[in-house]
């Protein structure tokens, strides 16, 4: 028997395979598929106070390996999250939930962060500091190690949950700035978010998104997420939870040997809605194949070869 449980800033998790925020909804749509209960957990869509309709549209591009998406953090603002979304989510998952937060100003990050911590299906606050759609937030915050410990102590001095906050890989120093959400309070860090990236329409002579640049994700950036949480592992003692083009049970044990503690799923999903079913299934035997008996004890041992 091999052993899928991890820990995950003191909750533990029945395996490390979480789906991405953006990617999952706020869960109960999946739940029409399959048990979404057999999932460590999941990121719901990023929150923000206020409704969003997300930017315009074309907000999708299909590219080689991967897609750009130019969404624009659409939601229907935290009051409505926790009235309708929470409500229809607990009637069919019967974990604790990581709540994807994203603002505009450290005052909209703590007031969002406070209000959905105090939930009782919410297990941990995902402090969205990376998003590259959206402008004069998001990753205006993510992309200055002083900026990103300013909102991260911010928010830590008003939430009682565990707070990750989730990392732009658009950054020269990603252990600096894995370093400087520590230094803020962190409990944990996700990371990568997407890539910014670029299509042109060749009979248009136009970009294919209305936003003009997008955020790239897909297979053809895990090679960048492996390097940046080998990096960010390194730089910090507390938990990474790594993300960027994963799609197998394979990639997952090679973010943990990497160093992370828990991975999720991002694009995938919108290719396969059962992609997180099946890593879950497989792991077990991806594990015994490679002479794993327990997850916890292969975090970061790249490190060790």
């Amino acid at each position: 028997m091999v052993n899928t449980k991890v820990d995950l800033c003191g909750i533990t998790l029945d395996n490390p395979v979480i789906p991405a925020s953006g990617t999952f909804g706020y869960g109960y749509e999946f739940a029409e598929l399959y048990d979404i209960n057999i999932l460590g957990t999941f990121s719901f869509k990023g929150t923000t106070r206020e409704p969003r309709f997300g930017n315009p549209t074309p907000r999708i591009a299909e590219c080689k390996s991967g897609m750009l998406n130019a969404v624009g953090l659409q939601n229907p603002g935290v009051e409505k999250v926790i009235s309708e979304e929470l409500t229809l989510l607990k009637k069919v998952f019967h974990k604790p939930v990581m709540a994807n937060v994203s603002g505009f100003s450290v005052e909209e990050y703590v007031e969002v962060s406070e209000r959905l911590s105090a939930c009782e299906q919410v297990g941990w606050i995902e402090l969205n500091v990376s998003c590259p759609n959206v402008h004069g937030g998001g990753m205006s915050f993510g992309t200055s190690c002083e900026s990103v410990r300013t909102v991260t102590e911010a928010v830590k001095k008003k939430v009682k949950k565990p707070l990750i906050v989730k990392l732009s890989p658009n950054v020269t120093d990603i252990a600096g700035m894995a370093k400087a959400c520590e230094d803020g309070g962190a409990d944990g860090i996700s990371l990568i978010n997407t890539l910014i990236g670029m299509r042109i329409d060749l009979k248009k002579r136009a970009p294919v998104l209305k936003n003009v640049t997008g955020g790239l994700s897909g297979g053809a950036i895990f090679p960048i997420a492996v390097r940046m949480v080998y990096q960010a592992s390194s730089a910090v003692s507390i938990p990474v939870v790594g993300m960027g083009g994963v799609e197998s049970a394979e990639d997952v044990i090679e973010l943990m040997l990497a160093g992370a503690t828990a991975v999720e799923v991002g694009a995938a999903n919108l290719v396969d809605p059962f992609v997180c079913k099946k890593i879950v299934e497989d792991l077990p035997s991806v594990m015994e194949r490679y002479g794993i008996t327990s997850l916890k004890k292969i975090i970061g041992g790249a490190k060790n070869g």
